[in-house]
């Protein structure tokens, strides 16, 4: 079950945290992963470690805010391959900030990365893959369900990609096209860290407790289990399973009263 033999998926922010984990364990079972971050360092090392487990992934750098460097990419992957079989649009940027000292320059960023990053990936391959099927998997948020303190900008660009798969999702059924996206809670990524380092320095490990109990599961998500989720709605097991949003939250939505 869950296997992805001879089908290729594009992972883009596959260079670290939730992308990383998912080019890695869809490259596990089966798949052509092709790993797309800005970042060179991050994403070459993740198609690396893949490699050196007999798995099959390559690196391409790409800004997925840039609609020409996006189509571009698509080109060269489909230079290389026969068929694009998968979508997993997974790279975005984080802001903390209320709708007063949001910076224009910060709400531009998110907008780009994360709302037309996802067009300009979906604009690109839709063409490529409907008619002969295929699936499209959008990274949402919690926060696009529920109010989050101080998550503005990022609140408003994640219920943008819910709005979008569920278009997509219904603008393609006919093709044989399945779009869903996936809502997590606090995933334990390195912006996690990074986060606690930045802000509450000598205090990490007493704030990274405290995020955790936000969960009523008591614990933040790995991002392992995140690409499991990602895995069974990319395979042929949730061929029934098209526009709908999974949250991934250990109760955060539902049981956070």
């Amino acid at each position: 079950m869950f296997r992805l033999d001879n089908k290729t998926a594009i992972v883009t922010g596959g260079g670290s945290g939730i992308g990383r984990a998912i080019a890695k364990v869809f490259a596990a079972q089966g798949a052509h992963v092709f790993v797309l971050d800005l970042n060179e360092q991050e994403g070459i090392s993740v198609a690396n470690e893949i490699k050196s487990a007999n798995g099959n992934a390559i690196f391409k750098k790409c800004n997925v805010a840039l609609q020409k460097e996006v189509d571009t990419i698509i080109n060269e992957i489909l230079n290389e391959v026969s068929s694009i079989h998968i979508l997993l649009n997974i790279a975005g940027v984080a802001h903390i900030g209320n709708a007063e000292n949001t910076s224009e320059n910060d709400f531009d960023r998110l907008i780009n990365v994360n709302v037309k990053g996802v067009y300009n990936c979906m604009h690109a391959v839709i063409p490529h893959i409907k008619n002969k099927g295929g699936v499209i998997l959008n990274m949402a948020s919690v926060a696009a369900s529920v109010g989050i303190p101080d998550r503005f900008a990022y609140t408003m660009t994640k219920g943008a990609v819910v709005g979008m798969t569920l278009s997509v999702a219904k603008d393609y059924i006919q093709q044989h096209i399945r779009c869903n996206c996936i809502s997590p809670g606090r995933v334990h990524t390195p912006f996690v860290d990074g986060f606690l380092a930045k802000n509450y320095p000598g205090k990490e490990k007493e704030m990274f407790e405290k995020l955790s109990k936000t969960q009523p599961i008591g614990r933040m998500a790995q991002p392992e289990e995140v690409a499991h989720l990602a895995l069974y709605l990319c395979s042929d097991e949730a061929s029934f399973i098209t526009g709908c949003d999974y949250a991934i939250d250990g109760g955060f939505i539902k049981l956070n009263n």
